[in-house]
């Protein structure tokens, strides 16, 4: 786990720890002191403890103007033991909305279970959106089963359309115009 590091290449367009908007203005981080852990495995130290003790996240990039940002999640999204959708919602996605974010890129590859509670948190973030969206892209088969389980399929967007995208190759504004066509499709 310690080899997974967040995405970086678009790190010449934005860096949330330089960004006086983000939840993360002002952080520090270090290349060789692995302080955080899911379980009994350190993760890189690149990734942004949010108040979760299994998942982690970078903001890889923030539009203010388009109103987007994209999130890459890595580790146990666990919202049955932990609540962190909780966390998730009040110390990154509140703070985001309260600057205009309305559209949200979840990068979900690193995600490696998923445990669901209620939907209370999903339903408030989905209607804060006011027009957005929430996209939740790349997740094993596993957990897009436990999302559709849990019926939230409501308020985020996932499935087999949004796991066909190889959103490395595109930059961050081509990869949200991609995700808003393939939710606009959905909602047809």
């Amino acid at each position: 786990m310690h080899a997974i590091e967040p995405y970086d290449n678009w790190r010449n367009l934005y860096i949330a720890e330089e960004d006086e908007r983000s939840p993360f203005y002002g952080r520090k981080y270090s290349e060789f002191e692995f302080l955080n852990s899911i379980y009994d495995h350190y993760i890189h130290p690149q990734w942004d403890d949010f108040g979760s003790s299994t998942l982690y996240l970078k903001i890889l990039y923030a539009d203010y103007d388009d109103r987007f940002a994209i999130i890459e999640l890595l580790g146990e999204w666990n919202d049955y033991i932990n609540n962190d959708i909780m966390f998730l919602k009040r110390n990154v996605i509140e703070k985001m909305t309260e600057e205009g974010i309305r559209k949200f890129v979840l990068i979900g590859e690193n995600i490696l279970n998923f445990h669901s509670s209620d939907d209370s948190y999903y339903q408030e973030w989905s209607e804060e959106t006011e027009g957005g969206w929430i996209a939740l892209l790349n997740v094993r088969p596993h957990i897009l089963g436990e999302i559709h389980s849990a019926r939230l399929g409501e308020y985020i967007a996932c499935g087999e359309h949004f796991s066909l995208i190889n959103w490395r190759t595109y930059r961050p504004l081509q990869l949200q115009q991609l995700v808003e066509q393939v939710v606009g499709n959905e909602r047809v």
